[in-house]
């Protein structure tokens, strides 16, 4: 099969998702055309049966705002056309559904018939999808895609609560390939980090303040008071001068190792001990599954998806959204213990095989033959 995938190229889930994918798919066989405005950064410049389309927005002085969505629905048209593609799937509403609907709605006036899947994966509707000025063009266009998708239930329930939707969601979770997260502990860089043994906690995320990154900052405080521990903070993003300077009102700079953007995280959560995602709403989180995948145990919040993917007491822990006194409570609960600490990293690894790509695969690869066929049933 020929699927074209649209997708957002920098470190959010979306991307990573959207890219782990198609490698997969190419691998199975499927001839992958990644349609975005740069390289997706987990996206290898030579891999069989992968190919990137950049779509480029010309700089016109009479535009304020450049209009991406146009160009993007134009270079949907040339790749489909040029490269017969059977299937288009775009990750992240915003623009990209409604481009592939514009897309397709061209391609029609050339007989040319593709279906179209959204994947929702969160913020699109959870957040920016709230916003008037894009409700209505979402709406429509989720309503007129060949099918939806979400990355978790909790997803599922806002996307149809939000937009009044009346068509057919169907979950299908966020993954990952265990095979890849088969990482021995470095022990020479664990010993980098934490030069007298201290225990090492790690968060990652895109540092947007709702992943609220100052509490892990408040329940690494507390932690660290009652257990030697430091801190690996992994990405970049608008909360890092908030950030910067909590570090120094708690004095825990010193403690805290800030290593920016990572590509490809795995080498630096395979030397921690827990990973703590406080967020004020996670449609799955991802993040938390790729340190699972790690035999990391997870403290986070019980909002949005994460319910679904860490269980409480024994993968991790979960607490409300900005109780830090409770998360450090947990946080020192694993860490104050080996036989805990061990009993909690077998169970996080057990439940990140649930979410191994070999199980979803197959799911999105009997969705996609359910649309072509629909699709070709209508022609």
């Amino acid at each position: 099969m020929k699927i074209g995938i649209v997708c957002y190229p920098t470190f959010g889930g979306s991307g990573v998702v959207a890219t782990e994918l198609g490698k997969s798919l190419a691998l199975k066989g499927h001839q992958i055309h990644f349609i975005t405005y740069s390289q997706p950064f987990r996206l290898s410049y030579f891999t069989e049966n992968i190919f990137y389309h950049e779509v480029n927005v010309s700089d016109y002085p009479l535009f304020e705002y450049q209009p991406y969505e146009s160009a993007l629905a134009s270079k949907i048209v040339d790749v489909a056309q040029h490269e017969a593609l059977d299937l288009l799937h775009v990750h992240y509403a915003i623009p990209h559904a409604s481009a592939a609907l514009m897309a397709k709605n061209i391609l029609a006036t050339k007989n040319i018939h593709i279906p179209f899947i959204t994947t929702l994966h969160g913020t699109d509707i959870t957040l920016v999808g709230r916003d008037p000025a894009f409700l209505p063009v979402i709406k429509y266009s989720l309503e007129n895609s060949d099918a939806v998708t979400a990355v978790s239930e909790s997803l599922k329930q806002d996307t149809l609560s939000i937009f009044d939707l009346h068509k057919e969601v169907e979950v299908i979770p966020n993954f990952i390939d265990l095979r890849e997260y088969n990482v021995n502990i470095d022990k020479c860089s664990r010993h980098r980090y934490a030069t007298n043994g201290e225990k090492i906690m790690i968060h990652i995320s895109n540092f947007r303040k709702v992943k609220r990154v100052d509490d892990v900052l408040r329940v690494f405080d507390k932690v660290r008071k009652q257990i030697p521990t430091k801190l690996i903070l992994v990405g970049d993003g608008p909360e890092r001068a908030v950030i910067d300077k909590l570090c120094r009102e708690l004095d825990t700079c010193g403690d805290i190792i800030s290593v920016g953007k990572i590509a490809d995280p795995k080498d630096v959560l395979s030397i921690a001990d827990l990973f703590i995602l406080p967020s004020e709403t996670e449609s799955f989180g991802l993040a938390a599954l790729e340190a699972m995948a790690m035999k990391i145990p997870v403290i986070s919040t019980n909002t949005g998806g994460l319910p679904e993917l860490n269980i409480n007491g024994v993968t991790g822990y979960m607490s409300n959204v900005g109780d830090v006194d409770d998360m450090a409570k947990n946080a020192v609960h694993i860490l104050s213990d080996e036989t805990t600490l061990a009993m909690f990293r077998t169970a996080a690894y057990k439940r990140a095989e649930d979410f191994d790509i070999t199980k979803i695969l197959k799911e999105y690869e009997t969705l996609y033959d359910v649309v072509v066929k629909k699709n070709k049933a209508l022609a």
